[in-house]
This record gives C-alpha cells, structure tokens and sequence, in this order.
C-alpha cells in the first residue's frame, strides 16, 4: 500500500501566561492608610447592615425575609414550604439559603425565643434553650406570617417609610416597618458587629405600651410605674435589684441575674426545673451538674435528665434519701447556670449611627420615629382625597349638561381633540376632562353621577380633618396613643417572668467542700511554711530549715483551717490551709512573700490560725503601746486576699498574737524590765489600724522587745510583775525564772 503522505505538524500556539498588575510587588504602606481603606469600609457594612438593629427592632436580614413574606401574601393566608419563602427572600439578601432559613427559625413560633414570634411555623423548628435540638431542613417545615405583623406592614404603601433598590436594583425594599408598637423592646435582639455589639433584652407587650403612652403623655414620667422588668419568653425569676435595673434602664447598659424556676416532686423525691435563663441551655446545665458530681463538690444528687417534650422544658434530678430540695437548688443556683447574669447593651442605629441608649431614650426615639410614620401616611391620604375631589368637582360639572358632554364627544372628529374640547366646554383642567373621557358609555347617567358627586362633601370633610391632623402634633400624638392602646388590647399577653426583689432573696453561701483531717502547722522566723500531717511528722527526721532560720510557730489544727499572714507593712494576706499541699519535714516549705505575692521587699513576721474568726488579735508596738482588735474585722464577704491596714504603722511592731479568750501576756523591755498583765484590761476596737493604749512606760532610748502568752511557772514570783497599766514593770531577781532564762531579743 502506499504510504499517505505526512502532513507537515502545525506548531501548536504557544500559550500565554497570564498576567496580574502588581503581582509581587512590595508596597509600602502605612498601617492606618491599609486599615482605612480595607478593614474600615468592612467594618462599617458589618455595623450598617447587618449586626445592629434599628428603631424599628430588626436587622436587614429580619426585615428583608418579613417583607419577602409579605410581598408573597403569606399574612392571613395559607401556610407554605420554607424553602420556597427561602427562594423568594434572596431576591433580596444574597448570603444564601442556610442564612435566611436561620434567621426565619429565630423568628418563628416553634423556636421559642421571642415573646410575640413574627413568623407562624409549622414542623420541627428546634428550641432556643437547646444546644443540640436541630431544626428540621426547610423542605420539611412550612411557614406564614403571624397576624401580629399587620402591625408591622400597616400602611407600609401609604409611603410611611422610605424604599430603595435591592442589591442588583431590580425591586425595591423598605428601609424600616413602620411598626405601630415598640417592636424594638419588645422582642430580644442580640448583634456582634466589628467594634461593637448590641443586646436588648425583651420587655411585656402591654408594659412597653403603657410606658410609651406615660412617656408621650409626661415626658419624665417614672419608668418603673409601668414597666418593672424586663420579661423573657423561657419565663424565669428576675431578681429585680432597683439600682441595677435603675442603671439599665438610664443607659442601655448594665446587667441583672435571672433564675431558674422549679418544683418539688414529694412523691418521686425529685425536682423538675421548667424555666430556665435565656444565656443558657439545657445541655449546659447537665453537663455542668454531671461535672460537679464527679468532683465531689454535690453529694445529694443521684440522678439528672432532660425530660422535654411535648408539654415543654422539664430537667429531673433525682435526690438522694434526706436532701433539702430548696438548700441543693441555693447550691445548684451558686455553681452553675441555673441563675445566670444578662448583661444589656442597648446598641441601636438612630439616622445610621450607633447609639446606646436607655430605656426613655429609645421609646423618644421611636415616638419621634411613629411620628413622622403617621405624618407621611396623612400626607399620602391627603393628597389622595385632593386628587379623587379634584376629579369629582369636574364630574360634578357634567352633570349640568350631561348631553352636552355627549355631543361635544361625538361631534369631535379626531380623538386627540375630545380633552381639549371638554375643557374648553365644561372649563376644566386636563386631568378633569381625561377623566370624564375615559368614563364608560353606560356610567353617563344622572343617577351614577349623582352617586359620585355626593362624595364631594365627605371628602371635604375628610380633607379638613387631615389637614387638622398635619398642623397639629398632638393630635398625631393622640392617634399614636391609640394605636398603642388597640395593640395592647388585641395581642398583649401576661407577664411570663416573675419577679423577686434582690434583698429578699436568701442566697446560700456555698463553698467548695474541704477535706478535714489533723495537720501540723509550721511557720519560720523568714517566713517558710509547712503543712504536715501527723503520720508523716511521725516518720520524718529532723526539720529542714534555711541556714540561720527557726520555726517561730508550731501549731496542731485542721486542714479546714484559714491562715492570716501579718507582714512588716502592716498588711494581712489571708490563705486557707487546704491550698496549700501535705509535705514533708525535709523540705524547706513554702516561701509565704512569694506564694502570698506580696510587695517587693515585704515579709511575712506572724502566722494566725482560725476558724469562725472569734477571739482577738493583740498588736505589740515598740513604743509600749498595745492594740486589741477584734478578729472578725479581718473577716471579709468577698473573699479578698489582701487587706490593707491591717495594724497601725505609727511604730515599729515588737510582736503579735492571736488569742481566742483573755490571757496574761509577759512584756519584756530593752531595759530588761518585765510586765505581766490580763489582755482583758485592754478595751477591744473594731478598726484594724488603732494605735491601742499604753501598756508600759519606757524611757528615753528604750524599746518594747517582746511579748509571749504567759504560762504557769515561767516566773516563780508573778505578782512581783503585775501593775496597774501603764506601768514600768520590774527588773528580774537573781534566780526569778524558772527553768530556761527568758532570752531578751
């Protein structure tokens, strides 16, 4: 066969690379130019049109999805598929389906999380005090608009409130609804924009229009006349504190706790909580309690579940033979989030700025907001009735010589020609006479003109009014108020929140359970401490001490105790002897100034040991002077760990000592004089840093050394030291001491 001849190989084109100015490039720049232009323009959309809400309670995405609805005639209609709601809302919002299906479940009736819910659900649409109860995909679950959003869309064609293009200017979108109620108070709204969030808490329907009528009314009328507290649609108990509520209510800011709500079951010995806060879960909570128990810290719990169903929330604990369901309740409400805090941060754009505002601020706001809503939609009715009399008076005309009209109509011979010629018959305008033109053959009768001509009279009547309406504010105040009143009656509902006042609340002071058992308490002359328990102080050797260093202080007490470390500048510290760990007498111990964390340069020079902080503390001070002070002004509610003041620092301290009943204390001086007096002669004083009373006299150049708790049979002969205070006392006699010779420091 012959060979088929090669066509030549065309070069294949050679492909080209593509290219990006810049690319690679290194440019310079400074950091507030990179942030103006990009991270400020995204932080600003974030903050316009998406996080914060507005005056009338919603954000963009809230108010996009319910005019969606509302275009699509789902207000008072049969329900519909989700996902078609979802198809038709991103006409408007471009953020995608998942987004617009959770705003519509934050807003619908199944969730739960509003009072007055604007979106009528139908299926699974999860529960806002579950973490884990998913909602149903949105080809599942169908939805409509609730009737309370007539409220919200009344009048919205009546040109009440501004309209703009949407993102690729195909439809035109409300820029606010022109809600008849304080919708922004009513229902809860939380935003984290860039920079900034907001929180509003919910408030009772019939509350916040009561106080929006009180305020219209007497613009300092008293706030907590009307609206109390703030109320959440999971209920709860409010533990309502007036100074903090107060703080809240002036400037948008502040917090409040709320409480959990149950009850006892006798019979089952157990207890059902069915309200929970709104910042928590119900899986939060049992998680949280399950911990607790494996940590000991709750002892009378022997079971917990979620019981939700059809009928609501319901979490079961199931007790122990002998608890106190109220006391475990004070304990739970302590530790976990039965009782939680809502912190407010009423951040609301006001003419596109962010503004936190109060409580009266905000319902300002809105007034001034419903008040140009109502002026705009009599505006818009007034102008329609002037146009529609305008039409009638030429009507009217007509039916002077209805058969005139006729002639000129049919005598005209071109059609363009029968406007001009009715003017110029009738003497009316153009508007007129396009409107007697285009009435049908069969409407040119006396009797149909005569129905409409009498019209004429109402609609000036009608007129007059809008007119009075438009001049004066307060009668559009007057019409506010009584939309306000229509919505309280029609869709206002009792409060769900109960409230408890704060100061008659009695709240447990729970601590953490400590371990008791015996301990050895050993403190230095440098300040190291020890805690060793009797066992291994059997087993130890000798004690373990820095070079030059002695033990001051040896205690036996239990690991229940609470230590007071007394520094040199005149400073308490106060630790519990359960934080510190069992160790051994070989060690050095535990450096106090370090594990105190006290000042620079400070040491710790006594170590007092207690329990309910009874007895005194006795301040020795090298000038003689002796201070008592109570040892329950060292005890504090806040558990703070360091006290200032703790003695006075008007001269040097010679010693302390912590007794729990009087005692006779030995005073030795530079001199090598000794004093011997019953602390019960010194008066006892409730300020830490009183400088005490004279208890020994001492010459010039002479200095209190020492003080020790007295014991039977340091001194053969006592009396010989006892004087009335203040005193010199007495210079030992040859042979006066027994056993070991008192050493003078």
């Amino acid at each position: 066969m012959p060979r088929k001849k090669q066509q030549p190989q065309r070069e294949k084109p050679a492909k080209m690379q593509g290219f990006i100015a810049g690319a690679g490039e290194i440019v310079q720049q400074d950091i507030s130019d990179t942030l103006r232009q990009n991270f400020m323009p995204y932080a600003m959309s974030v903050i316009m049109s998406r996080a914060i809400p507005e005056i009338d309670g919603f954000k963009p995405s809230h108010r996009k999805l319910l005019y969606t609805m509302y275009k699509m005639g789902l207000l008072g209609s049969a329900r519909t598929k989700s996902a078609n709601i979802v198809g038709q809302t991103m006409k408007l919002n471009p953020h995608g389906d998942a987004a617009i299906y959770d705003t519509m479940v934050r807003l619908s009736r199944g969730y739960e999380a509003l009072l007055h819910p604007y979106v009528d659900s139908k299926g699974n649409f999860g529960k806002f005090y579950s973490r884990d109860m998913a909602w149903a995909a949105s080809r599942y679950t169908e939805a409509r608009l609730d009737p309370i959003c007539r409220e919200l869309f009344q009048d919205i064609d009546k040109d009440t409130v501004d309209f703009v293009d949407n993102y690729d200017s195909t439809m035109k979108e409300p820029t606010l609804l022109p809600a008849t109620f304080p919708s922004v108070l009513v229902n809860a709204n939380t935003g984290i924009a860039v920079g900034m969030a907001s929180n509003i808490c919910p408030f009772n329907l019939q509350e916040v229009c009561r106080t929006t009528i009180a305020l219209i009314r007497d613009p300092q009328a008293d706030l907590f006349a009307t609206m109390q507290a703030p109320d959440f649609p999971g209920g709860g108990q409010i533990l309502f504190d007036r100074e903090q509520m107060g703080k809240v209510y002036e400037t948008g800011r502040g917090s409040f706790r709320v409480r959990s709500r149950y009850s006892y079951d006798k019979g089952q010995n157990c207890i059902d909580v069915t309200q929970i806060p709104p910042t928590t879960t119900i899986e939060v909570i049992v998680e949280r309690v399950i911990d607790l128990v494996k940590q000991g810290k709750v002892k009378e719990i022997a079971d917990i579940r979620d019981e939700t169903g059809l009928d609501g929330l319901k979490i079961t604990i199931d007790l122990k033979r002998g608890t106190d369901p109220d006391k475990l309740m004070q304990k739970l409400f302590k530790l976990t989030t039965l009782e939680d805090s809502f912190a407010c941060n009423f951040n609301v754009l006001i003419g596109g700025v962010p503004r936190v505002l109060g409580v009266r601020e905000l319902l300002e706001e809105w007034t001034a907001f419903r008040v140009e809503c109502v002026r705009r939609r009599t505006y818009y009715d007034l102008q329609k009735k002037r146009e529609k009399l305008h039409l009638l008076q030429g009507l009217e005309l007509i039916l002077l010589d209805i058969d005139k009209a006729i002639r000129i109509v049919r005598e005209t011979e071109e059609e363009a020609e029968v406007v001009p010629n009715l003017m110029i018959g009738f003497g009316i305008d153009e508007t007129q006479a396009e409107y007697v033109a285009e009435i049908k053959l069969r409407h040119l009768n006396r009797e149909y003109i005569l129905k409409r001509t009498q019209e004429i009279a109402q609609l000036e009547e009608d007129i007059a009014r809008l007119e009075g309406i438009l001049a004066s504010k307060a009668k559009v105040k007057s019409i506010i108020v009584g939309e306000l009143e229509a919505v309280a009656q029609k869709y206002g509902q009792p409060r769900r929140s109960m409230i408890l006042y704060a100061d008659e609340v009695e709240e447990a002071q729970v601590e953490e359970e400590v371990p008791d058992y015996p301990v050895h308490l050993f403190f230095t002359k440098e300040g190291y401490f020890k805690k060793i328990t009797p066992q291994s102080l059997r087993m130890s050797g000798e004690q373990k001490l820095k070079e030059g260093d002695e033990i001051t202080q040896q205690l036996e007490e239990q690991n229940t105790a609470e230590l007071l470390f007394f520094s040199d500048r005149s400073q308490v510290y106060k630790l519990k002897a359960a934080d510190f760990a069992d160790t051994k007498a070989s060690v050095l111990g535990e450096y106090i100034p370090a594990r105190a964390q006290m000042d620079e340069g400070e040491s710790a020079v006594y170590m007092a040991v207690t329990h309910q902080y009874e007895g005194f503390m006795l301040f020795f001070f090298e000038n003689g002077k002796v201070a008592k002070v109570e040892m329950s002004a060292y005890q504090t509610k806040q558990n703070r760990k360091k006290l200032l003041n703790a003695y006075s620092d008007k001269s040097p301290l010679a010693a302390a000592l912590y007794v729990k009943e009087d005692r006779e204390v030995l005073l030795t001086a530079s001199s090598g004089r000794m004093l011997l007096f019953h602390t019960g002669l010194i008066a006892p004083k409730t300020t830490k840093n009183t400088q005490g009373v004279q208890a020994m006299n001492l010459k010039k150049g002479q200095r209190l050394m020492s003080a020790r708790l007295y014991e039977e049979g340091m001194l053969q002969n006592p009396n010989r030291y006892k004087k009335s205070l203040p005193a010199l006392g007495a210079l030992p006699e040859a042979g006066e001491t027994a056993g070991e010779q008192l050493k003078l420091s």
